[in-house]
């Protein structure tokens, strides 16, 4: 068995769902970040932990979560607000945990949007740390998000689990990313000035995970990112094969990316007057 952290903020519309879907632990615990929608309320009426802590960054809370939140198991499961464990998965993590093969386990996301899977617009497989020993896995920020730290062997899941990436609505989406350009930019900032692409790890890595961070360090320093973004989004990995969905996820990603490029000039700007 393991024990699962849902992480929420304004998750009014998901929490439910989540937590129905996690219910096959019998510890789960919701970190909250001060929510001023029914989150707290919502998730009240389940047999969960509540604690809430100030967001700082991605990174920052799951450091703190995963050193002062007590845990019933060793190990654990990070799932978001609107993100869902299935009975596949979750068998499969409780196997994983017996193995001692790893000490850390990649699981794959099923991006679901416009009320379908658009595995070829995403990149399928794409995967993300969930399902880990507590001591062995830690946090730091990249740009919006975070990059776990491992102390140890990872492997891989074959089972995957939904994400509803725009639950919420398109207004809900926009809104967060118009935050998270922010976070980028600046992270794009100081990659151009200090960082590199890794061209070995890019055309040989081990594990998706490598080569697609690879690829993220070259996009950065690539001109007319949005553009290539979106020709390589919709015609190299085959978005336009997820129909009417693949075309408008495509579409948001590049704008995604152009706010991005735009936020990086006017933080130049405001640097150069300063």
């Amino acid at each position: 068995m393991f024990s699962i952290y849902i992480l929420t903020y304004n998750e009014e519309i998901d929490i439910a769902d989540c937590i129905e879907s996690a219910l096959l632990s019998d510890d789960i615990i919701v970190v909250d970040s001060f929510s001023t929608d029914r989150t707290v309320e919502i998730a009240s009426n389940y047999p969960v932990r509540i604690l809430q802590h100030k967001f700082d960054s991605h990174g920052k809370q799951r450091t703190w979560m995963l050193q002062e939140i007590e845990t019933k198991y060793e190990w654990v499961y990070i799932l978001e607000a609107d993100e869902r464990m299935t009975p596949e998965l979750f068998a499969e993590c409780v196997a994983a945990t017996k193995s001692n093969r790893a000490i850390g386990y990649y699981v794959a996301e099923r991006v679901m949007f416009m009320g379908q899977w658009i595995p070829y617009s995403t990149q399928y497989p794409r995967y993300q740390m969930r399902l880990f020993q507590k001591g062995k896995v830690w946090f730091t920020d990249y740009g919006h998000t975070e990059r776990e730290v491992c102390d140890g062997v990872t492997d891989f899941l074959k089972e995957t689990y939904p994400h509803y990436t725009s639950g919420k609505g398109l207004s809900r989406w926009i809104e967060k990313h118009n935050r998270y350009s922010t976070d980028e930019a600046l992270e794009t900032i100081r990659q151009l000035e200090k960082g590199k692409v890794n061209w070995g790890i890019l055309f040989f890595g081990k594990s998706e995970v490598e080569r697609r961070r690879a690829l993220k360090d070259l996009s950065l320093r690539l001109p007319f990112r949005p553009l290539i973004r979106w020709f390589y989004m919709y015609f190299l990995l085959g978005g336009f094969l997820d129909g009417k969905a693949g075309f408008a996820w495509c579409t948001l990603q590049a704008f995604y990316e152009y706010l991005i490029l735009l936020k990086v000039e006017e933080m130049k700007q405001s640097s150069t007057i300063e």
